[in-house]
């Protein structure tokens, strides 16, 4: 029987084989890297461009913010600028008010009663003086009662003292402002 050597033959397939197998895997790892590669670039890309969109979105929330906080600045503004409107209003309209509560002091100030000071705060006028005797002071408070300006008249203090062999009577006496424009049906259905 004739003896055929197959060995180098088997090794020479077994050799191109594993080349084949090397390749294969090599090829395999290859694309495999590429794949990866290209999945690695495609987040990275995706990752920029949400990055530039929020970076983006930052310089327009800051942008607005800086309008926001000129809106407060001007909200502001304008509530300074109401209420200043306000007190000129206030003030125009409450001009003539002390002219007539003035008037009303002197033409309810009966014969006998001195004032020697006025002060108000706000809607309440606080008075002192002297007269000639209690009664007379009973009769001023009577005359505010009736008086459309003032109102709510009340004696703080009344002291009796004899002064160069005269008697007086030192007072103080409170009182509130009213305008008789606001009391009157009339001026409540306008308002």
């Amino acid at each position: 029987m004739a003896r055929i050597n197959l060995l180098p033959w088997r090794e020479e397939q077994r050799n191109q084989r594993k080349t084949e197998y090397l390749t294969i895997v090599g090829l395999c790892a290859v694309g495999a890297l590429l794949v990866w590669g290209a999945v690695h670039w495609h987040f990275n890309e995706r990752i920029d461009y949400q990055n530039s969109r929020n970076e983006f979105l930052q310089s327009e929330i800051s942008k607005l913010d800086v309008k926001i906080q000129q809106i407060r600045e001007l909200e502001k503004e304008k509530e300074r600028l109401l209420a200043r409107m306000k007190a000129i209003e206030t003030l125009q309209t409450s001009r003539p008010i002390i002219v007539h509560i003035f008037d009303e002091l002197v033409t309810s100030l009966p014969e006998g009663v001195y004032l020697k000071e006025i002060a108000q705060v706000g809607p309440k006028i606080t008075i002192r003086g002297v007269a000639q005797s209690n009664a007379r002071v009973s009769n001023y408070m009577r005359n505010v009662e009736r008086s459309d300006w003032l109102k709510n008249p009340s004696l703080d203090i009344i002291q009796t003292a004899s002064e160069d062999g005269r008697r007086i009577a030192s007072f103080t006496l409170r009182f509130e402002q009213s305008s008789p424009r606001a009391n009157t049906p009339e001026a409540e259905g306008d308002a």
